[in-house]
């Protein structure tokens, strides 16, 4: 107890700083989870959580028997997995091609460039997109149409949508993962690639027998935290890309969830959807804590 409050003594405009923040996570965060109760009414907006009536688990057997609810949790995790995959493989390979530059001015040049699109938003970025990829004025189409292929409707082709999104969001985010292998191949010693190459490895066998290995600890760190995301495809960025002709390919459980919500005003129905979502989330996320600490040696306290 006298540590504690000599600490706060000693640290008491610090502590005054964080009050601001709680208030947000108070306000926005916790006050907000007394909707879960949502998820077991049949939820009325004019009598509120507490005069709208109760209906047990009602709404999870009716997810459980709708038609399309295996659909819309096979497109979360198959788009969620191939984003975690080329967002783990793209920025580990410009990272790598990055630290071979030798001019620092270039390598600086480009890390920036690269970067910047992870703080622009979905809605600006979507409107790019829509017009790079339309199919009549889209600068891909006539790049195609110079080779005699027909213009693709690229975001309306249940086939073309799920890799759409996919590229799309790792052309977003890799300049992020690239400065955190960067980070962590100014860690390996130069000491081994001198012995490497004395003991007459090329560039390619240094990356090899090196640079991976070195790389190796943020890199299980980074997958196993990744885990947690299998569920969360990513909602902004599909819900302004996506329309009804994709919904087969391209309706995940958010977006789902958005529909059913504010779209057809099935409020209970909506909260278990997102509860049990949250739910397995929370599990997932448990389990690739575990895993990071167990592989990669991380942990929070």
């Amino acid at each position: 107890m006298n540590q504690l409050s000599r600490m706060w003594k000693r640290e008491w405009q610090l502590h005054l700083m964080l009050i601001p923040a709680l208030i947000l996570i108070i306000v926005f965060s916790y006050i907000p989870m007394a909707g879960i109760m949502m998820a077991f009414q049949k939820y009325i907006p004019t009598k509120g959580l507490m005069g709208s009536p109760f209906v047990g688990w009602k709404n999870f057997k009716f997810l459980l028997d709708y038609p399309d609810v295996g659909r819309i949790f096979f497109n979360t995790i198959y788009i969620a997995s191939m984003k975690i995959i080329a967002g783990l493989i793209v920025p580990i390979t410009i990272a790598i091609l990055l630290n071979e530059l030798r001019k620092e001015w270039v390598k600086r040049t480009f890390q920036t460039l690269v970067y910047l699109p992870h703080f622009l938003s979905w809605v600006l970025l979507s409107g790019i997109v829509i017009d790079v990829l339309s199919p009549s004025t889209g600068v891909l189409n006539q790049l195609l149409g110079l080779f005699g292929i027909k213009p693709i409707f690229f975001l309306g082709d249940n086939n073309w949508f799920p890799y759409i999104m996919v590229v799309t969001d790792v052309w977003k985010e890799f300049g992020f993962g690239t400065i955190i292998y960067l980070a962590a191949l100014t860690g390996i010693n130069p000491a081994l690639y001198e012995a490497a190459e004395i003991d007459g490895a090329g560039r390619w066998k240094q990356t090899l027998y090196v640079t991976l290995p070195g790389m190796l600890p943020i890199i299980v760190l980074m997958l196993t935290l990744s885990i947690g995301n299998v569920l969360n495809a990513g909602f902004d960025q599909i819900f302004n890309l996506y329309s009804p002709q994709v919904y087969e390919s391209g309706d995940i459980i958010d977006t789902f969830v958005y529909r059913m919500g504010v779209v057809e005003s099935q409020y209970g129905f909506a909260t278990a959807v997102g509860l049990l979502k949250s739910a397995v989330s929370f599990i997932l996320i448990s389990v690739s804590y575990v895993m990071a600490y167990r592989f990669a040696n991380y942990r929070i306290f």
